[in-house]
């Protein structure tokens, strides 16, 4: 299976599959990110929170957009065999990069509130199982075929959502009978997507199966990778930095073709640039473990530029033997895009931590912690739109007019998701 198996298209009610890099969401594993530095102490780390929130407000931008005509170019992905990153390519390697950087925080959280290692492991496989679900009812949803299922394509999606939202719900602490209610609603959840299992009928007559693993599953598998990688490497900065060579190494001697990528026990993507992209979020967040400081903030930021020269340099290398290709998955596009990613979040770290600016993020600040719920809420709205039979007016479906309409949407999305949490609703793994 060739990386292109790997992204998707624009979801909509109907299941089309979109290109788009996403996705899913970490908010929750870095509820409690502090600054470990002497000079900080248990200061929120706000540069963590709005990293992401910028990634995943922009990957609801390019989702929505991708549809839209008349734009410039290089805002598209690019084409398999393009030699070139198109804004959209930028977004879907940033997520892995910011749960990669969620993993060395969230497993620490966990050992401080004195869970053993077997708790975090059980942790670990249970949220990687999640997203990996979560994964395969979406990107099966693409190939729903509603007649042959006896249940509209848009109500398939409501239903799956809400399946979603009863297993993995935050619910609100409780005891007595409330407690059992809320363990009722996730067993009701599991069996509502059981039935959908069963009843679903894909358009090629094919079964439910696994046909790539969706944005959600193929973040699922990443994070199990890595956050197996970091139990085992810790903060060590020698160990982490071994690691990533060695995937690194990986990634360019399979596209060499001195090794094949190929498909652990058939189904595990085994992609080394998939796994590289969030073991360097990984080496960030131990990078800044060990030089961060808001007080001295030189070295780290220092460092961080160090790191995106060395990527640009390798890409610069790789580009001469390999095109630039998301899709494609070439180490080319591994190397420039780290090479933005580095820089880009002692950027962040600078203006929000270190100058006190964070607040100049606050309008896109929910989509930081709430990215799961961010992520499945167009699925909600595109149902809801095609059960209604209402439609973005035909204007915004080209040109500015649809660069806007697709920005407004996506703030929309995240205030939704900000209102939603209010009455608990928010999903968490």
């Amino acid at each position: 299976m060739t990386f292109s198996n790997y992204v998707s298209k624009k979801y909509t009610p109907e299941g089309v599959n979109n290109t788009i890099s996403l996705a899913t969401s970490f908010g929750d594993a870095l509820k409690e990110t502090y600054d470990f530095s002497k000079s900080a102490k248990s200061r929120r780390i706000l540069s963590l929170d709005i990293f992401r929130a910028i990634t995943m407000f922009l990957m609801l931008f390019v989702n929505e957009f991708a549809e839209v005509k008349g734009l410039p170019h290089w805002l598209y992905h690019a084409q398999m065999r393009e030699d070139m990153m198109g804004f959209s390519d930028t977004i879907f390697p940033a997520f892995l990069f910011a749960m990669g950087m969620a993993i060395p925080f969230a497993v620490q959280n966990r050992f401080r509130k004195g869970d053993t290692t077997f708790d975090v492991l059980k942790h670990i496989l249970l949220r990687s199982v999640a997203l990996i679900v979560m994964g395969l009812f979406t990107v099966n949803k693409g190939s729903y075929d509603a007649a042959a299922s006896g249940i509209p394509s848009a109500w398939y999606s409501l239903l799956m959502v809400t399946g979603f939202f009863l297993i993995w719900n935050v619910y609100p602490k409780a005891d007595g009978w409330k407690k059992y209610v809320f363990r009722a609603m996730k067993i009701a959840g599991i069996a509502l997507l059981a039935y959908l299992f069963v009843i679903f009928v894909p358009k090629e007559g094919q079964s439910f199966g696994v046909k790539w693993w969706g944005i959600l599953g193929l973040i699922g598998w990443s994070y199990l990778g890595c956050s197996l990688i970091y139990l085992l490497t810790r903060d060590y900065l020698g160990r982490n930095v071994t690691v990533m060579l060695l995937l690194v190494a990986c990634s360019l001697l399979t596209a060499a073709g001195v090794f094949k990528s190929v498909e652990f026990v058939g189904y595990i993507p085994s992609q080394p640039v998939l796994y590289s992209l969030s073991m360097a979020g990984v080496l960030a967040s131990v990078i800044m473990k060990k030089y961060a400081s808001t007080s001295s903030p030189g070295r780290f930021i220092a460092v961080m530029l160090a790191i995106g020269i060395v990527m640009f340099g390798a890409g610069l290398f790789a580009h001469k033997y390999w095109i630039i290709s998301k899709i494609l998955a070439t180490p080319t596009w591994l190397f420039y895009c780290c090479a933005m990613y580095f820089p880009l979040f002692a950027l962040i770290y600078w203006i929000a931590d270190v100058k006190g600016r964070g607040g100049w993020f606050d309008v896109i600040k929910p989509a930081g912690t709430l990215t799961l719920t961010c992520y499945i809420i167009p699925y909600i709205t595109g149902s809801l739109m095609s059960i209604m039979h209402v439609h973005w007016p035909a204007v915004t479906y080209a040109g500015t007019p649809g660069l806007v309409r697709s920005a407004l949407y996506s703030l929309a999305v995240v205030w939704i998701a900000w209102l939603l949490s209010k009455i608990h609703i928010k999903l968490k793994i």
